[in-house]
């Protein structure tokens, strides 16, 4: 028995209408504004991720956990690596971790443009 429904992943950030764009960059959907400060993404097949506002967001220090942890993050399956790596460079990620071992690891980490890391996978 389910204790509960997975309705969303909400997100802190700067910029909540900026920061909804930049992923609805990376998964398609529809950006809605759900109140004030709020925005919604709603990709294709039904998920839903949104954007709030905090005035005073601190990014996070990959990949330091001690004082300032990841906040949270979100991995994407990939397909094609290097052309899903230029797309997201293209739309603002900034390159945090990019596998240097030769793609033995199966994932690359970026930052969203508010600072969180999120995951490319190779699926």
């Amino acid at each position: 028995m389910t204790v509960a429904t997975y309705c969303l992943v909400a997100v802190d950030c700067p910029d909540p209408e900026a920061l909804a764009a930049f992923y609805q960059g990376i998964l398609g959907g529809e950006v809605k504004r759900g109140a004030e400060n709020w925005y919604d993404l709603y990709v294709p097949g039904g998920a839903r991720i949104a954007f709030q506002l905090a005035p005073d967001h601190r990014p996070p220090e990959w990949p330091r956990g001690d004082f300032n942890s990841q906040q949270e993050h979100l991995d994407f399956h990939v397909t094609d690596m290097d052309r899903a790596q230029r797309e997201v460079l293209a739309l603002g990620a900034e390159p945090l971790d990019l596998d240097d071992r030769g793609g033995e690891r199966g994932f690359r980490v970026f930052a969203d443009p508010a600072g969180h890391p999120f995951c490319l996978c190779r699926q």
